[in-house]
């Protein structure tokens, strides 16, 4: 209150009372905001006792965003506070969407190092409405399946659209804008209309009831191989309601099976990789024996089913798998459940790589002779380890840098290929032994020290091998012990060693008491396995007279020791 007792407060004491500046208190009085309530002698602004309270609603409304024209109506008693608050909590959520969208491009370009010519295109792309974003999947579903007789197929892939939500993510944005630039890329139609041709082919004849289902869109299956067709009417008769209902409980019936196989082959698959079993190992056949059986079912549908475990009905399999493998197509589907918000089905990369191995080192079904898990005398096995390693880091430690690139004989790889397996082969026992099975096979594991890193992995091995109990426990669903696995090691590293010398011009004859022992061990795991394609080992060769016994090791695993 000023000092001459009317009550009314000049400007400066109005700021210094509220805190807000005079300039803008002059400011909102121009603007009809806070009005004065007389003026003196002099002309300058006197503000009466609700001018405080009026000030304070002006600045709160104005530090959440409300405009000045809006703020004049709800003082004016235009508008209630309630209504103006609706209105503009509105238009920060489209500023706020917007806002997300710029910065959704904006790291979209820094994540993709996109050009500057790119940038409008990328800008247009992420202001698409719904109806436009389906039309470019429509449109690239169209082009991809053009003639390809797979309607359900087809039909699968349009009905799962790029709907983004009312308030995307820049996940979503940002996954949306690598999904149109997707579609635009040969290698992705080309995969796509590699699958609608197997499901074309695949179907059952004309007229014949398509037993066999998949209700769900493609992106929601749990891995692929079985199924890729969905029941469709293939005659012109009008259809009975109550065989569309019988065939649409069939049809659910039928994929909640397919899905059911496809999971217990992901489930398999990973715990297999988890125990050390080697595809082509025995221990190996009876996980395809299962899983073919619990597939076996789901093809009912298809054109000439398989009814039993044969050559024929493993080979359909893993042309099923083969089919499947689109890394491409995978990609696809992730990126349309991260911008639909779906959860992203289980990754099927690591099963899918044992279980197509398996079957083609399986191709036809054998009883599992399971003498080839008996007879191993953890002891012995851990010395034939140590005596094997101690031979071969002598020869790890003679390679030189210039011999790295060597060729050896061993499927191509060079003297550095195959030193970086030789290290695998003990980080993944160690890791079974450890109970956390590693999955970056692909990863380099020699660094810049083959020597070290040889010496590294032998050392953690043994520390894992007699600190877990790994040598008397047993692993995987059919329990395969594990001192086999880590026998299957000593025949890796003996037989490696091998190529290794033969590469760069060492001795053969590498750890002579152990030897003998990893060959017979090798014939009594491996003796049973087919000698196919997806094996390990090529078929046996011929050695000549007074071969050491790794030298008829290397034979036995298909090694030339001439």
């Amino acid at each position: 209150m000023n000092e001459d007792g009317t009550g009314l407060l000049t400007i400066g004491e109005l700021a210094r009372l509220t805190g807000v500046p005079v300039k803008t208190i002059r400011s909102w009085s121009d603007q009809d905001l806070l009005p004065p309530a007389a003026r003196t002698p002099a002309g300058y602004r006197l503000y009466g006792p609700d001018a405080p309270a009026r000030l304070e609603i002006v600045r709160s409304l104005r530090e959440l965003g409300v405009g000045l024209t809006a703020i004049r109506s709800v003082l004016h008693r235009e508008r209630t506070v309630a209504e103006t608050a609706e209105q503009w909590a509105d238009a920060l959520d489209a500023q706020i969407r917007t806002l997300r969208l710029q910065s959704a491009v904006l790291r979209s370009v820094a994540a993709r190092g996109s050009a500057a010519e790119e940038l409008p295109y990328m800008t247009e792309l992420a202001r698409l409405s719904a109806r436009e974003r389906r039309r470019i999947i429509t449109d690239f579903v169209e082009d991809a399946l053009d003639g390809v007789d797979a309607p359900a197929y087809r039909s699968g892939l349009l009905a799962a659209t790029p709907d983004l939500p009312d308030d995307p993510t820049p996940e979503q944005i940002g996954a949306w804008i690598e999904l149109a630039a997707l579609v635009r890329e040969p290698e992705l139609r080309a995969a796509l209309r590699r699958l609608a041709e197997y499901s074309a082919r695949t179907a059952p004849p004309a007229g014949e009831p398509d037993a066999k289902s998949e209700p769900y869109a493609p992106e929601e299956r749990h891995a692929p191989g079985a199924s890729h067709t969905t029941t469709e009417p293939r005659t012109a008769a009008a259809p009975d309601p109550a065989m569309q209902e019988q065939a649409a409980q069939e049809q659910a019936a039928q994929g909640q099976a397919a899905a059911r196989v496809a999971e217990l082959m992901r489930v398999r698959g990973e715990a297999a990789v988890a125990a050390g079993i080697a595809p082509d190992s025995p221990a190996a056949e009876p996980v395809i024996a299962e899983l073919v059986a619990a597939w076996l079912p789901t093809q009912t549908g298809t054109a000439d089913p398989p009814t039993e475990d044969n050559p024929a009905a493993r080979a359909r399999l893993l042309e099923q798998l083969e089919t499947a493998a689109e890394p491409v197509v995978e990609r696809y589907w992730q990126l349309l459940c991260t911008v639909t918000g779906r959860p992203a089905p289980p990754r099927w990369d690591t099963a899918g790589a044992w279980t197509t191995a398996a079957l083609r080192a399986h191709p036809r079904p054998y009883g599992l002779d399971r003498s080839a898990f008996d007879g191993t005398d953890p002891d012995r096995v851990l010395r034939a380890y140590e005596q094997v390693t101690r031979d071969v880091a002598a020869l790890v430690a003679a390679v030189r840098p210039e011999d790295l690139a060597l060729p050896t004989p061993c499927a191509g790889w060079s003297v550095r290929q195959l030193l970086d397996h030789m290290v695998w082969e003990n980080l993944m026992a160690t890791s079974i032994a450890e109970d956390a099975p590693r999955d970056d096979h692909t990863a380099d594991h020699l660094g810049d020290d083959h020597r070290a890193a040889f010496d590294d992995s032998v050392r953690a091995a043994l520390a894992a091998f007699t600190g877990s109990g790994m040598l008397r426990r047993t692993y995987g669903p059919y329990e395969a012990p594990g001192a086999m696995i880590v026998q299957q090691v000593v025949v890796e590293l003996l037989a490696h060693g091998w190529d290794l010398a033969r590469a760069t011009g060492a001795p053969t004859g590498l750890a002579p008491e152990a030897a003998e022992e990893t060959l017979a061990a090798a014939r009594r795991i491996y003796g049973a396995a087919p000698r196919t394609e997806g094996s390990s080992f090529a078929p046996e060769r011929p050695t000549p007279p007074g071969a050491s016994a790794t030298d008829r090791l290397a034979a036995f695993l298909g090694r030339d020791p001439a």
